[in-house]
């Protein structure tokens, strides 16, 4: 027991370490405005309007994939909310000082990230249908999974594990779909 709690003070020690390095990118106002803006489209706006356009663009197969992500993002939202509110995991940039963050957080709590969890399972779903999406999708989905740690509102861990969730949400929806 003594030998887990000490690997899991390493772990959290490493990982506050490396949200200060990745936090401290945040100084460059490019690099600030960049992830600010990635994570305010990572909210929905980005995926709403994807939603919107798959039918337009592609017919009943768009409107049927749109209808997933729907569900998906529906199930994400009561998972990653349910979890948040057992495991209570402040932010980084709420523990230490030294972390500011850099854009607005839309809840409290930082495990999961939701953010993530979305952007994951959003891309693999639309990404089962259409492929050809994966060139604009996958380094949107990087991008925002790497924005939650720079913008100091996730550790590390969060965002895998919303990445994980989002996988599994995603692999639950298409098999649910036949």
């Amino acid at each position: 027991m003594a030998t887990a709690i000490g690997w899991l003070a390493r772990l959290e020690d490493a990982e506050v370490r490396f949200c200060l390095r990745a936090n401290r990118s945040c100084e460059r106002r490019a690099v600030l405005a960049l992830f600010a803006a990635v994570s305010r489209l990572g909210d929905g706006l980005f995926w709403y309007g994807l939603m919107l356009a798959l039918p337009l663009l592609h017919g009943t197969p768009g409107l049927v994939v749109s209808l997933h992500m729907a569900a998906a993002g529906v199930a994400g939202l009561c998972i990653y909310r349910m979890l948040k509110e057992r495991l209570v995991r402040e932010r980084p940039c709420n523990l230490n000082p030294r972390i500011r963050a850099g854009a607005r957080a839309l809840d409290r709590y930082s495990f999961p990230s939701g953010h993530t969890l979305h952007a994951v399972a959003f891309t693999l779903i639309v990404m089962g249908t259409f492929p050809a999406l994966g060139w604009l999708l996958v380094p949107f989905t990087v991008l925002v999974a790497m924005s939650r740690v720079i913008l100091g509102l996730h550790y590390p861990s969060d965002v895998a594990a919303g990445a994980l969730l989002g996988v599994l949400l995603a692999q639950a929806t298409l098999a649910l779909a036949g």
